[in-house]
This record gives structure tokens, C-alpha cells and sequence, in this order.
């Protein structure tokens, strides 16, 4: 079927694409948002997508370079190869951080290869879908990042605007992190006791990733997050308190404490975090179940493309041109035959029976959800992927699979969180290189080239992503303030919920209500659900981010058509955020290896979340100026955009 891109494909031939610099800025880009993004996911259990501002900065980096002629080929190869890094971070820090709660701590290359093998598999399992989801079906999936970084890259290959937003926000992001996550100049968070309604708080954490976060999503996603949130907040705790003000015994799940002993913080911990997590799974389960008839349809065209039929085989030229398709058999026999031969690759003492089933889940699941996630993210985008309901159906799948075999030890409960972790990380890649390829298309480059720069990316994106999870875990702590890790906190729950029939059914049941009646409400189902699950502190500047959004589309008269400066400003700030984050669990985890270090950090008092210099009115003052100020500057990139956009 021809589309409406051949010409630009024609007019491109003779490009350089697949080259030496194109393939080293996209893995450098890669490391450098992927550390980013598995900081940004441990804090708040979401990650962003990186193809625009990777794009953007390598165009940049070209110009800088003096580079003459067309680029636009090579800037699609190097944003194809760093867009790697975020895919693999999503699925890692969903998952993984569980082990480090469990005692469990992994060695840095298990991490690896199970990252690899999980962007091996998303990655082969998704190329005979291209021509189907890509190519046949474009007039109904519109895949919007791989539109928008098109878009960008057309752009800015013309004219190179708007990369100076990109380092300005890695700047700012890097530098507020630094004054208050490191030197505890203001408190991290903002706070008001609601006093009419027992034990509820007003919180705002003071943080540019997730005023950034709320931009990219857009008033009406960040709205029905904190929504959410407020639920939890304003409402399930109050509701908590008030009942359970009179009890005199503990209520399970809680063991020690009475309600009326227990803070804000130990109620949602011990009774709300269980609705929210039924609400996650509840959502993941709906939006998989009506995928269903996509999983038929696209399995079904995975094997047509196998058996190599016309319509499957494509017409031969560079821009319809896959990576052969012994790549597309071997690579997920490899990752099931490695899983299931090599022994110290899943957590756990596990004997060679007990691998092959946990393999088997895994080609199974992974195959069914990569065609679900390439489906999907043509629809909502990479970041709305609702990769954790997917991670959450193979694990309660697996478990269940565990018990009847009569599989319950600790041995198995980390063995079927490292099937959920191979199978996050491939639905994951299957997104994210969905929206790559739709990218090539519009701009005329070859499929081949970016599934192989897809496999380079993930070669040392996955080190990268599984050295920053080890550290930040070594330095902070999973589960912490810092470092809450919501999603593997969740996936760790219903493991062990369904292996010792322990779960909290009645408060998971009440979530999965929730989550239900907001569906049929016409809510997003996972965003609402999210916002159920996440602390308000961590939903609040995401909202805020939403409505500085907000205000800049209606300055323009509506989204940005061919590029918004904002969205590169925020990437930025979520990039220069996370790289702070990184050095400074840097700092933490070294300075027992150096007495001077750790003397001088301890005299200015590094990285102490529970202290601030400037305390009191005045700390509060300075934390709201701050939230302002990053506000403004997105505001005024935003604004940059919409002055663009109203010129004839």
C-alpha cells in the first residue's frame, strides 16, 4: 500500500543514515536519559518519552560540529538508538527494585541481561508487526510521539531552533536538584494539615521533573491523576481515620498499631496503598481484555509474515526493508533458550524444570503483550502505555501457574518477578520502537537500519539503566522518600499476596471499584488508577505542570502543530533532574569509602531529606518560589511556541 510519504523516501535516498556519529550520540543521548528516566520512574512509577529532545540535541550536536548537507537521516538513527534507554528504564524500575525489598540484591549483570533479553525479545517479536500497524494501518494509528519527533526533526534539520531549551532545562533541573535534594537548602516538601477533616494533607513536593512531567502530559491527563490522588488524600484517609478512630485493636492488614496511633503516611502505607494497587491492576486487566481482539488480529498477521505471504512481504525497496527473518525466529528463541539453559539468570535458586516454565511465561506473555503494546502506543502514545497492567496480568499469571505446581518458597517469588521483569521490558521496546519506525516513515529512513540500531541501543542502554537502579538503591534505599518505587512496591504485593494467600482482598476489591466506576465515567482508566496508587505530594506538581500546559495551548489557540519549545524545556528539566539524582546517590553510596567525603557531606548536611537550612515561613516561601519560577520558564518556552505558531 503506497502512503503519503514516498516522495519525501525518494527525495531522501542517498542520505547518510547509518553512521559512526549517528550511532555514538544516540548511545551517549541513551545513557544520559536513560539514567534520567530510571531515577524519574523509581519517584513517581512513570517514565517520559526521549525521541523529540534526542532528536533535537543531536541535531544541535551536527550543526556544532559543522556538519554540511542532510542530517535528517542520521538524527532519526541517533534518536531511534537513545529512545532505547528509556523502553529498558520503564521495565527495569517497575520491576527489579522488589528484589533489593526482599533482601534480594541483584548482581549488576543479571540486571543487564535480563534487560537485554526482555529488549531482544520486544524488539524481534514487534518487526513483523511494522507493515500491519505501520505501514497498512496509518490512517487509524496515529502514533503521536513518532508524528511529533517527525515533525521536530523536519524542523529543526531546516532551521536547528529550540535545542537551547533542552540545555537550559538541564541546566535549571540539575541546579534546583542539587540546592535541594543535595545541600537541603528548602524542605523537598510542601505541606497543610486540612484541619475539618481528620488526618488529611495538602502536599506539593518541590520538583522540576514533575512540573515537567505535567506538561508533557497535558492539563487533562495531570487532572485526572491528581484527581485521583485527592481521592486517596481527601477522602480514603479521612474515611479511615474517622472509622477507625474508635477501634482499640489493629486492623488487618495492620499488626501492631491501632488507626488512631498510626500518621497520615502509616494509613496509606497499610490500608490506601492496597486500594490504589487494585485499582493499577483492575485498569491493566480492562485495557488488556479489550485488546483482545487486537492480539488476535496482529498474531495472526505475525504469522502471515512468517510464512512470507504478498501482502506481509512488503515491496523491496530501502524504506520497506526489515532485518531478515532468521533475525526475527532467533531472537526470541535465544532469549527463551538462555533463559531456560543458563543457570543464575533468574532470581532465585531455581532447578532446569522450574526455568522452563518460567521461559515458557515468558515467550508467551511477551509475545502476546508486545503485539498488545505495539497496538496500543499507536493509539495513546509511549507514555500512557499501560506496560504495568501488563507486567501485573503475567505475574498474577505466573503466580497462580507457581502455586498450582506448588511452587510458593522465596526462591519463587523472585523467579516470577524476573518473568514480570523480562516481559515489562520487551512490551516496553515494542512501544517505543513502534514509535521510531513510524518516525522513519515520515521521514524516509530504513526499517533495517533502525531495528539494528534498536538492538545496538539496548546492548548499552541495559548496562547503563542497571548500573543507576544498583546505585540508586545502594545509596537511598527502594521504598524510601526518596526512592518510594511505587510500581515494584506494587508488583512485590501481589507476589506475595498470591503466593501466601495473605493479600488484603477486601481493601484490593474496593480499588479495583474505584478504578471500575471511573471507567465507566469516561475516565482514563490507568491514569485515574495511578493517581489512586501515588502519593498527592508527587501528583500535585505534576498538576501544576498541566495547567501551566493549559494556559500556553490557549494562548496558541490549541496544541502545538509542528513542535512545542515547551516540551523541550520540560525534557530538559526531567533530564538535568535525573542526572543530579544519579550524582548525587553517587556521592551517598561513595563516601563510606572516603572519610574526608563523608566528613564534609555530613557538614553541610548532603542529601538529609528530613532537613532544611532555610526552614520555617521562609523555607516555605523560598520552596513556593521556586515551583514558580520553573513554571515561568516553562511557560515562557511554551509561549516562545505559540508566538510561532500565530505568524502567518
Amino acid at each position: 500500500m503506497a502512503t503519503a510519504t514516498t516522495p519525501l523516501a525518494h527525495e531522501h535516498d542517498g542520505l547518510p543514515e547509518f553512521t559512526l556519529r549517528a550511532i555514538l550520540a544516540g548511545i551517549t543521548f541513551g545513557v544520559i536519559f536513560g539514567a534520567a528516566n530510571a531515577y524519574l520512574g523509581l519517584r513517581v512509577g512513570l517514565t517520559v518519552s526521549t525521541s523529540i529532545p534526542i532528536a533535537v540535541l543531536t541535531v544541535a550536536l551536527f550543526r556544532a560540529l559543522s556538519a554540511k548537507g542532510g542530517v535528517i537521516l542520521e538524527a532519526n538513527l541517533s534518536q531511534t538508538i537513545g529512545s532505547a534507554s528509556s523502553s529498558l528504564a520503564a521495565g527495569t524500575i517497575f520491576t527489579i527494585p522488589a528484589l533489593f525489598l526482599w533482601g534480594l540484591v541483584p548482581p549488576l549483570h543479571q540486571v543487564a541481561i535480563l534487560a537485554w533479553l526482555g529488549g531482544i525479545l520486544g524488539i524481534c517479536a514487534m518487526v513483523p508487526l511494522r507493515r500491519l500497524l505501520i505501514v497498512r494501518s496509518a490512517g487509524e494509528l496515529p502514533y503521536p510521539e513518532g508524528t511529533a519527533c517527525a515533525e521536530v526533526l523536519k524542523a529543526t534539520t531546516e532551521s536547528a531552533p529550540g535545542g537551547r531549551f533542552i540545555f537550559e532545562g538541564l541546566a535549571i533541573g540539575a541546579a534546583v536538584k542539587l540546592a535541594i535534594g543535595g545541600f537541603s537548602l528548602v524542605s523537598s516538601e510542601l505541606g497543610v494539615h486540612v484541619g475539618f477533616l481528620p488526618k488529611a494533607e495538602l502536599t506539593l513536593e518541590i520538583a522540576p521533573a514533575l512540573l515537567a512531567v505535567g506538561y508533557i502530559l497535558g492539563y487533562t491527563q495531570s487532572a485526572v491523576m491528581v484527581a485521583g490522588s485527592l481521592i486517596s488524600a481527601m477522602v480514603l484517609i479521612p474515611l479511615i481515620a474517622l472509622v477507625g478512630d474508635q477501634l482499640t485493636a489493629p486492623l488487618f492488614p495492620e499488626a501492631t498499631k491501632t488507626i488512631h496511633e498510626m500518621s497520615t503516611g502509616q494509613i496509606w502505607s497499610r490500608y490506601v496503598r492496597y486500594i490504589g494497587a487494585g485499582a493499577v491492576a483492575a485498569a491493566g486487566i480492562v485495557t488488556v481484555i479489550r485488546s483482545l481482539p487486537t492480539m488476535y488480529r496482529s498474531l495472526a498477521a505475525v504469522l502471515g509474515g512468517l510464512r512470507g505471504d504478498a501482502e506481509a512481504a512488503g515491496d523491496g525497496s530501502r524504506t520497506d526493508r526489515d532485518v531478515p527473518g532468521w533475525v526475527v525466529v532467533a531472537g526470541p528463541a535465544v532469549v527463551v533458550a538462555t533463559l531456560a539453559l543458563v543457570p543464575g539468570l533468574f532470581a532465585g535458586d531455581m532447578n532446569f524444570f522450574q526455568r522452563l516454565v518460567a521461559a515458557t511465561g515468558v515467550a508467551i506473555f511477551g509475545v502476546a503483550f508486545v503485539v498488545v503494546s505495539s497496538r496500543i502506543v499507536g493509539l495513546i502514545g509511549v507514555s500512557s502505555n499501560p506496560t504495568s497492567g501488563m507486567t501485573l496480568v503475567t505475574l498474577l499469571g505466573t503466580a497462580l501457574i507457581f502455586v498450582a505446581l506448588g511452587w510458593q518458597d522465596d526462591s519463587a517469588r523472585a523467579a516470577i518477578l524476573t518473568v514480570g521483569t523480562v516481559v515489562c521490558i520487551a512490551a516496553s521496546k515494542a512501544g517505543d520502537i513502534s514509535q521510531d519506525l513510524k518516525t522513519g516513515q515520515l521521514v524516509g529512513a530504513t526499517p533495517a537500519r533502525q531495528q539494528v540500531g534498536q538492538l545496538i541501543g539496548a546492548a548499552f542502554a541495559c548496562w547503563a539503566v542497571a548500573a543507576t537502579v544498583l546505585l540508586l538503591g545502594k545509596a537511598f534505599g527502594f521504598g524510601s522518600a526518596e526512592l518510594p518505587a511505587p510500581q515494584a512496591t506494587l508488583m512485590k504485593t501481589v507476589i506475595e499476596g498470591v503466593l501466601s494467600g495473605a493479600l488484603p482482598w477486601g481493601l484490593v476489591g474496593v480499588g479495583g471499584a474505584f478504578s471500575l466506576c471511573g471507567l465507566l465515567g469516561g475516565l482514563p482508566g490507568l491514569p485515574f488508577a495511578v493517581g489512586l496508587y501515588l502519593p498527592l505530594a508527587s501528583l500535585t506538581p505534576i498538576y501544576v505542570g498541566g495547567c501551566v500546559r493549559r494556559l500556553v495551548d490557549a494562548r496558541r489557540g490549541g496544541p502545538a502543530k509542528d513542535g512545542d519549545p515547551g516540551v523541550l524545556m520540560a525534557s530538559g528539566l526531567i533530564a538535568g533532574e535525573g542526572l543530579a539524582g544519579v550524582a548525587i546517590a553517587f556521592l551517598v553510596a561513595a563516601k563510606s569509602q572516603f572519610a574526608g567525603l563523608e566528613a564534609w557531606l555530613a557538614s553541610v548536611r548532603f542529601a538529609e531529606r528530613d532537613f532544611a537550612h532555610l526552614a520555617g515561613t521562609a523555607g516555605t516561601a523560598a520552596g513556593l518560589v521556586v515551583v514558580a519560577a520553573v513554571c515561568a520558564l516553562l511557560y515562557r518556552a511554551g509561549r516562545s511556541g505559540a508566538a510561532a505558531q500565530r505568524q502567518p
